[in-house]
């Protein structure tokens, strides 16, 4: 059973989110409904049935549920310990070249969808045990799902595409705003599912190790480079060649971070002195210190990356994750690094990640957590959103 919840793409959302809300939103509060549609189209191409689930926060109240079909909210019961089943939210999902429509609540969560089978959710006291598949006993291993994550609120939509925890079921987002025309997300080009398979498969340093079956032999998922770190599917030392190269580098040099696009005089320098890169603030003030970073690390940021939602060191750390991630260090001393001609390029680099990136149309993903670093996710958003759309695509 695990313990922790990992949610980075989420988070990266909601930061995102956050930024644009800073900038300014030119919507009334009152122009967002309580609840908003959701239009799931089938093109999958798959005969098996499909089941949906509307899982979140209840912005309005904080608490965690579920959504029915109407966008009504249920909250969880109690949990327990051993964990308990929870209730089935699930919705029944459109068949092959059909379309559904759901209402979507002010909520902070996911919506899942799966194939075949029902997913299980569990409760716990401290709330819903989500899936956890990089877990070999968890009753979801074997069931072919994704999700989308999402946050709507008085200040309007945020939907996403992510690949953090996994690259499974081809799908893409939209919003449509009030008397505008629709804005999508995360289409993979034709042919691009089993062009990302393939090529990790065939990616040398043990990348094909994230590729998870099913007990048919059949393709289900690749667990993210964290995961497969975690379980052993990936070597643990992955990313030490290219981290060792960015701390010879910067122990002569400084590394300059300009963390924030609207405040380009806000500028932090790192310089390593043995085993930590330190940062200094204009002033020559320390004002935070990060130890050299295990591959996990880098693939999480977390940890030794951890990215708390401050404006210093979360900021810094977001940085140098997608830094880190993109093998843009070494490059270029100036981070973000805007031009994403650079990214991937080192032979040590987040290969998941860069092959996620290589076949979607738009060349946006979510491939890590802070993958929103320079606006490079897989995400969509709009202040007055009039309609929201979730497409499940041809594998083929």
């Amino acid at each position: 059973m695990r313990k922790r919840l990992h949610l980075p793409a989420i988070v990266a959302a909601l930061v995102t989110a956050a930024g644009l809300l800073t900038a300014g939103s030119s919507t009334p509060a009152a122009a967002v409904p309580a609840t908003i549609p959701l239009q799931i189209s089938n093109k999958s191409g798959r005969g098996d049935a499909l089941y949906i689930y509307n899982l979140g926060t209840n912005l309005a109240t904080g608490q965690q549920g579920w959504a029915d079909a109407a966008g009504n909210f249920h909250a969880w019961p109690a949990g327990g310990n051993p964990p308990t089943p929870a209730p089935d939210a699930s919705i029944a999902g459109p068949a092959n070249g059909q379309s559904l429509t759901i209402r979507m609540p002010k909520f902070s969560g996911r919506v899942y969808f799966s194939y075949g089978q029902k997913l299980v959710f569990k409760l716990t006291t401290g709330g819903l045990v989500q899936p956890a598949v990089q877990n070999p006993s968890d009753p979801n291993r074997n069931i072919l799902f994704s999700w989308s994550e999402y946050t709507l609120n008085d200040s309007g939509l945020w939907i996403n595409s992510t690949q953090v925890d996994m690259f499974s079921v081809p799908y893409a987002v939209g919003v449509q705003p009030t008397g505008g025309t629709t804005k999508s997300t995360g289409h993979l080009k034709p042919g691009g599912y089993n062009a990302f398979f393939n090529s990790l498969r065939g990616q040398s340093g043990g990348w094909g190790g994230l590729i998870q079956t099913a007990p048919n032999g059949g393709t289900l998922r690749a667990l993210s480079p964290l995961y497969g770190v975690e379980t052993g599917g990936l070597p643990a030392n992955a990313m030490d060649d290219y981290v060792n190269r960015v701390w010879s580098k910067y122990s002569s040099q400084t590394l300059t971070v300009t963390p924030f696009t609207d405040q380009p005089n806000t500028k932090y320098f790192g310089r390593v002195s043995g085993n930590t890169m330190n940062f200094t603030n204009s002033a020559g003030q320390t004002v935070t210190s990060f130890q050299k970073p295990d591959s996990a690390s880098i693939f999480g940021c977390f940890k030794l990356l951890d990215a708390p939602n401050d404006l210093v060191r979360g900021p810094i750390s977001r940085t140098l994750c997608a830094g880190y991630n993109r093998s843009t260090l070494l490059v270029n001393p100036n981070q973000p690094d805007p031009n994403n001609a650079n990214f991937y390029k080192d032979g040590i680099t987040n290969q998941y990640s860069k092959k996620v990136h290589e076949q979607m149309v738009d060349g946006k993903a979510y491939g890590f957590a802070f993958d929103d670093v320079g606006a490079h996710e897989a995400l969509v958003h709009d202040g007055n959103p009039a309609q929201a759309y979730l497409t499940l695509d041809p594998f083929n």
